[in-house]
């Protein structure tokens, strides 16, 4: 294993990208070589704060051998694209693009040059997701909720983009199968895009999963229950606890029909600090990569069904809702 300390650079000094920037200044297996951000302010006073250089793009790209883009959402094709082009190993924040036909395009780059495309999405380096796939066999049933309080971060994009698509992808990659269809409904509401949304998607295997998301409530909640062959398991992502009852493992459930039930909890569990090892592993040490450009693509083209879906429906109800009022205005006249 090569042991010198990778160059890293960061690019987008926001509220990711500065978390982003103390991680990587506090490895022992990378150098921060700098950060920019096109609010050359702002980029200086996280670079004081992390002890580094706040840079020109060009001047990033080349003092790097790896870049982590925390931009907002519509610029992470063209500086993913840039960065790759110019021979550099890429941490993209998800989404990984804006279209499927860019996502496709970066990576082809990254296999063409033999580079790293790891894809932001963090929940997958929880230890709470690692518990659930070691335990749950193919699920016939999920339900995710992940809901928390307005903030103004984030509403660049629709709350699909911004919440959703963090269990979209563990529901793929816990399901394994393609998305046969996608029903759902949202609105906006306090935000030019939806900051509510529902989906239900069921998958060519006939797993069913329901998903909602809301950026408008007056709690944070992040939860999931799935339903297998297996048994059923319930996930408590903020409070971290698991509890699983099936007949392999853990206590006997008195009357139970041989039933047990197992409950876990973590301690703190620092998945951005996994997210950047497994990184610096896939650069350094050839470690496969665990969430590559497929999964970010996967991830991306079921938000974009949900999104469709979603607009569909809100056709149907606006068309629905004019035919009531022609209809009622009709009966009004005759």
């Amino acid at each position: 294993m090569t042991q010198d300390r990778l160059r890293i650079g960061i690019i987008g000094a926001g509220h990711f990208g500065r978390f982003h920037a103390l991680k990587a200044a506090g490895s022992a297996r990378c150098e921060l070589v700098g950060i920019h951000d096109p609010d050359a302010a702002r980029a200086a006073t996280v670079a004081r704060e992390v002890r580094t250089h706040a840079r020109d793009l060009p001047a990033l790209i080349d003092a790097a051998e790896a870049l982590i883009i925390a931009s907002p959402a519509e610029t992470h094709y063209d500086l993913a694209a840039a960065a790759l082009a110019a021979g550099r190993h890429v941490l993209l924040e998800k989404p990984i693009a804006a279209t499927l036909a860019e996502a496709d395009r970066l990576a082809v780059l990254a296999a063409e040059r033999r580079l790293v495309l790891q894809i932001g999405h963090l929940v997958r380096y929880s230890a709470e997701y690692a518990a659930v796939a070691a335990r749950m066999g193919q699920p016939l049933y999920i339900e995710a909720t992940r809901i928390a309080p307005f903030k103004a971060r984030g509403t660049d994009v629709s709350v699909i983009l911004d919440l959703m698509i963090h269990d979209l992808d563990l529901v793929l990659a816990l399901v394994d199968s393609p998305i046969s269809s996608v029903d759902a409904v949202g609105a906006p509401i306090a935000s030019a895009s939806e900051d509510i949304a529902n989906a239900r998607v069921r998958f060519a295997n006939g797993c069913v999963a329901t998903i909602t998301a809301s950026r408008i409530s007056l709690k944070t909640e992040r939860k999931m229950r799935l339903f297998a062959r297996s048994g059923y398991m319930s996930v408590n992502f903020v409070d971290r606890k698991l509890m699983m009852i099936g007949r392999e493992r853990g206590l006997p459930i008195p009357g139970g029909q041989g039933y047990r039930i197992e409950e876990s909890s973590w301690r703190e569990h620092d998945a951005l600090e996994a997210e950047h090892a497994a990184f610096f592993a896939s650069i350094r040490d050839g470690a496969p990569v665990l969430v590559d450009a497929a999964a970010g693509r996967r991830a991306l083209a079921a938000a974009i069904a949900v999104a469709e879906s979603m607009a569909a429906s809100r056709a149907l109800a606006e068309a629905s809702g004019l035919l009531q009022q022609i209809e009622h205005g009709a009966g009004g006249g005759v």
